[in-house]
């Protein structure tokens, strides 16, 4: 962001300081400044002469001979007469008896060689300036160098009127006299800026912005400029209509009208403004739009209005497939994320971006269409990306923009318009979009402040630095009032920053830290991230590490339905590829995708583990953060069966004291119509369940099981595959690591076995939870040991056999006492209609 102090100090007419000492305290008050440069840098003893004679030279006939008045006040110099005449040889063409032009007299320096010696005009700057000296031309003594605009370091950026190959001549009526300092007549003594703004502060990338911020570094008044407008005619309303229809692109639109428009070039002081911050000015109308986008940081547009159909604006989205022809004369392809801003027939300008060459101002407009929006600023810097079109507008919208700003920006180019006499206002302005938003509040903790600095600052002081800076409170509710300009504060800590800043980094205090010290340790969460992976590697599992990012085509290799919940994945907005365009929701694809690399070279028995989140969408489009899990996913493949990995699980859940009240459940329905999980086998597979002791409420915490033959041969796996998941956030609130250890037991266990037959679709499971509910406090152990089918048992029908132990802590039990307990099993046995075997 560059920025002259003649610029800023018109905002705030009491600044005075050195160039260092600006450099310093912007510096140091948070408005990092990188470097500055003089305009006059180089340029001594230049003042304005008047031509009074011109004769030729009689050895050169490319020189002449001037005699130039400069001034009674020259006197003293070399080579300057009683009268204040001085003699100049110069070979320039350009001027005539009666021309103010600048003269460096002898001794002095300028910034350049001769421009005029260059084929194309051009100056060659020295770093140190070029001296001149007195001296003979071809015989004929000159005391001096009259100068063009390039050998003063500028060029006709800043000055346009300048000619190309010649010296500077002032006009007439610019009220300058032989004599007068000709670097100040030009407005060279004056030194650009060069700020390095932070993303956050998107009010001062704009000249009020910057001046803002040096009134409150100096504690000096701040004064907005004038943007009212003294006479106006008709309502804008009769004019223009205007109608938004996507609110989100385009949170605010304003529209202004003036008339009877005179296109002329703009004053001295705007174009050497806008050339200072590298805009070329072009014409009164064109700079007004880009001067106020400088002062105010807002982006603005003219249209003719006669090229406005129907005399309306509509903003909406663009077509699929649509072209467009911008003010540079290049078709530009569309698609409907670009913003357009449209009339009632046609396309007249991408919004935020460039104008539409078919609305375009010329010499002959006489109505004005103004523009000044709000558009969202992600949309434009993706829009202007898509089209591969980048302006100085959409470079401000992507910083994102203050609605309330773009009402006095708007307001600013009509007082100019004015005040240029350029046009005749019209009266009113028409609005659409949303409403303006309130101001933010924040309340004001001085001590929570005092605590972040290191200070002692009172109330009254910092509300008096808020002040510095338009950042307004408010005595009832004690809070800080936020300008709408200042897109940055937030919260406490934003405030905090703006007393240091106000305070000075360098008065702070060094003070220790006041918060309490920590050793640091683990969460009760990455304990059970460690039990996890120390069961996995010690029962033989390697880890793996797996992209977040997959494809959608795992949910049809995995032959999930298409209702499956799991289908609703968010979507990368720009993916590296199809491959990765999706946030996984389930965590096996990433583990079966190792698998099946391992498989293809032929890794006979492999073993991976994986714990990473899976993120589901709480809502799609999304519009708040996903729920992120995190899985502890294992895959096999080779030695081992559906138990081996049985084992493992049951491995870890007894490391979290979980094993006791797990369950397996092969039964549960989680798709409509489709038992089980349809990614792995139908008769292999189980949902894994924890019955909280307290609520004895069944909990699912994970599953496992056989992966589906037809999705190992999607992977390209011809061994079987065996799976396991475990939810860690539904492990988290039931696992501990503390242990109640006993003694040896003193007493003697009595054993009962127990044979029965029992119907083919009773699982175990659910045999063991009523013999445990049912025998009371002395069971001590439960193992079954035999399983059968055959001919010798009816059909439909199994034969299971169980160990029993039981054993008191505090005395010997009685037959009587284990025949009780075993008369209640086979009763709660009964009625699952299972019978005793024979």
């Amino acid at each position: 962001m560059d920025a002259s102090l003649s610029w800023i100090k018109a905002y705030v007419p009491d600044l005075d300081c050195t160039d260092r000492d600006f450099f310093n305290r912007m510096t140091l008050f948070g408005t990092k400044t990188e470097t500055y440069t003089r305009f006059d840098q180089n340029l001594e003893k230049i003042v304005v002469g008047r031509i009074q004679e011109i004769k030729p030279h009689p050895d050169a006939d490319k020189l002449v001979i001037c005699q130039v008045d400069v001034g009674k006040n020259s006197v003293g110099n070399t080579g300057v007469s009683e009268d204040g005449r001085v003699q100049i040889v110069t070979g320039a063409k350009n001027m005539k008896e009666g021309d103010l032009v600048p003269v460096v007299l002898d001794g002095g320096r300028v910034a350049a060689s001769h421009g005029h010696e260059h084929n194309e005009g051009g100056a060659d700057l020295k770093e140190n300036g070029i001296s001149i000296q007195a001296g003979k031309l071809r015989g004929v003594e000159s005391y001096g160098m009259m100068c063009s605009i390039e050998e003063l370091g500028s060029s006709r950026d800043f000055y346009p009127e300048a000619p190309e190959n010649g010296l500077y001549i002032f006009e007439e009526n610019s009220g300058v006299q032989p004599g007068d300092d000709a670097v100040a007549a030009l407005g060279l003594h004056d030194t650009l800026f060069e700020f390095e703004i932070t993303s956050n502060r998107v009010d001062c990338y704009a000249i009020l912005g910057i001046a803002r911020e040096a009134a409150a570094a100096y504690d000096l008044p701040f004064y907005k400029p004038d943007h009212q407008v003294k006479s106006e005619v008709d309502q804008a309303q009769d004019y223009i209509k205007v109608e938004v229809q996507d609110s989100v692109l385009c949170t605010h639109y304003c529209a202004r009208i003036c008339k009877d428009v005179h296109i002329a070039p703009s004053p001295k002081w705007m174009q050497r403004r806008l050339a200072s911050c590298g805009i070329r000015p072009i014409n009164n109308l064109v700079d007004i739009t880009n001067y106020v986008m400088l002062e105010y940081g807002q982006p603005m547009h003219a249209y003719d209005l006669s090229a406005v159909a129907g005399n309306q604006i509509l903003v909406r989205r663009a077509r699929d497939g649509e072209s467009f022809v911008t003010l540079d004369g290049v078709k530009r392809q569309l698609d409907r994320d670009v913003l357009m801003i449209c009339d009632a027939e046609k396309e007249i300008g991408i919004a935020g971006i460039m104008g539409g060459e078919n609305s375009m101002i010329t010499d002959k407009v006489h109505t004005v269409l103004f523009e000044a929006a709000t558009f969202q600023g992600a949309n434009i810097r993706k829009s202007a990306k898509r089209i591969g079109l980048r302006t100085d507008a959409s470079g401000f919208f992507e910083k994102g923009l203050d609605p309330a700003n773009a009402i006095e920006a708007i307001n600013r180019a009509c007082a100019l318009m004015e005040e240029l006499h350029a046009g005749t206002v019209v009266a009113g302005m028409v609005e659409a979009g949303k409403p303006i938003e309130p101001l933010r509040r924040i309340p004001l903790e001085e001590g929570r402040i005092n605590a972040l600095l290191g200070t002692k600052l009172s109330k009254e002081e910092m509300i008096d630095y808020f002040k510095r800076e338009e950042i307004g409170y408010d005595q009832k509710t004690g809070e800080v009032v936020v300008p709408s300009f200042r897109q940055d504060l937030h919260a406490t800590c934003d405030l905090a920053e703006e007393v240091a800043r106000f305070y000075g980094y360098d008065k702070i205090p060094v003070t220790l830290p006041k918060n309490s010290a920590t050793t640091g340790g683990k969460s009760f969460r990455m304990y059970v991230r460690d039990k996890a992976e120390e069961v996995a590697q010690f029962s033989g599992f390697s880890q793996a590490y797996c992209y977040s990012f997959e494809s959608p085509k795992v949910f049809d290799k995995l032959l999930l339905p298409k209702e499956a919940k799991e289908r609703a994945a968010i979507t990368i907005s720009n993916p590296l590829g199809e491959d990765f365009s999706i946030m996984r929701t389930l965590p096996l694809g990433g583990i079966l995708t190792s698998l099946s690399t391992n498989y293809s070279r032929r890794n006979k028995d492999v073993r991976l583990y994986e714990i990473a989140n899976i993120y589901l969408p709480k809502e799609l489009p999304l519009k708040d953060l996903p729920d992120e899990r995190e899985q502890f996913t294992l895959g096999f493949y080779g030695e081992g069966d559906f138990y081996t990995m049985k084992g493992v699980v049951e491995e870890f859940l007894e490391s979290l004291n979980m094993l006791e009240h797990m369950q397996l459940n092969p039964r549960e329905t989680l798709y409509e119509g489709i038992q089980g999980r349809p990614y792995l086998h139908p008769g292999r597979q189980a949902e894994i369940q924890y019955q909280d002791p307290k609520t004895e409420e069944l909990v699912k915490i994970g599953y496992l099981g056989e992966l589906h033959p037809l999705v190992a041969a999607n992977y390209g796996i011809k061994d079987r595959v065996y799976l396991a998941v475990i939810d860690i956030p539904s492990v988290l609130p039931y696992a501990t690591f503390e242990r109640r250890y006993h003694g040896i037991a003193k007493f003697p266990a009595l054993s009962r076995d127990l044979s029965m037959v029992v119907p083919r679709e009773i699982l175990a499971g659910e045999i063991e939870q009523t013999i445990r509910n049912c025998a009371g406090e002395y069971l001590e152990k439960l193992e079954l040991f035999d399983l059968y089918e055959g001919a010798q048992i009816q059909k439909g029908y199994k034969s299971m056999a169980y160990s029993l132990s039981f054993r008191s802590a505090k005395r010997t039990l009685s037959d009587e006492e284990v025949n009780s307990c075993m008369e209640r099993i086979l009763n709660g046995l009964k009625g699952m209609k299972i019978e005793l075997r024979s």
